[in-house]
């Protein structure tokens, strides 16, 4: 199954950015960070999301990132869906805290059910129809809205979203221009999407 093998933040202070996502969420080796001082301004047209079990653990991740330096662009509160919020990474990342459960159901242990990148796209279809010819497989389609790919368990699982429904999601404004500050390492790439996001090959 084609999928995201790596996912790396090109940021300006990669010890920073370590320190802000070891203390934020924990992390050691799922998200890679690299120097880069490509310019990119405003909504670089993807997110990342962590998806959680329940409201506690949206909390505790929530004003883990907040103490360590990340910005509220979206307070957590109850919504249609669910209970989640939105932050930003000191190195410029937006990243969505959620869970589909409105209540806990026990106790919070602060484990990560997934994490997914979301990727904004001018034409959903045809980006879909892209991935797709380079071997990744739909699990989820709602027409030109959005698309879910498989993913291995435990991998990164990648989905598309217009990319102003994206930024709205986001809370922010949907202008942006420059670098995405971001690359996908996999077994499919080395290709750039149409969107302008670059795979490469995982190593």
């Amino acid at each position: 199954m084609t999928s995201i093998d790596s996912l790396t933040l090109e940021v300006t202070d990669p010890a920073a950015a370590e320190r802000f996502y070891k203390a934020a969420f924990g992390f050691d080796t799922q998200i890679r960070v690299r120097a880069s001082d490509a310019p990119t301004s405003g909504f670089r047209g993807f997110t990342l999301s962590l998806t959680v079990p329940q409201p506690s653990t949206v909390n505790r991740f929530a004003e883990a990132a907040l103490d360590a330096g990340a910005t509220a662009l979206k307070p957590v509160s109850k919504s249609f869906w669910g209970y989640g919020g939105v932050v930003q990474a000191p190195d410029g990342t937006i990243w969505k805290i959620a869970s589909s459960s409105k209540k806990d159901t026990g106790t919070d242990t602060g484990a990560i059910d997934s994490i997914v990148l979301l990727l904004g796209a001018a034409d959903v279809a045809a980006s879909k129809a892209f991935y797709v010819e380079h071997g990744l497989t739909v699990a989820k389609s709602f027409g030109r809205k959005y698309v879910e790919f498989d993913s291995p368990s435990g991998a990164i699982k990648l989905a598309l979203y217009g990319y102003r429904a994206l930024a709205k999601d986001a809370g922010v404004s949907p202008e942006g221009s420059g670098s995405h500050r971001i690359a996908l390492g996999s077994t499919a790439g080395p290709f750039t999407d149409p969107d302008g996001f670059v795979w490469e090959a995982a190593g």
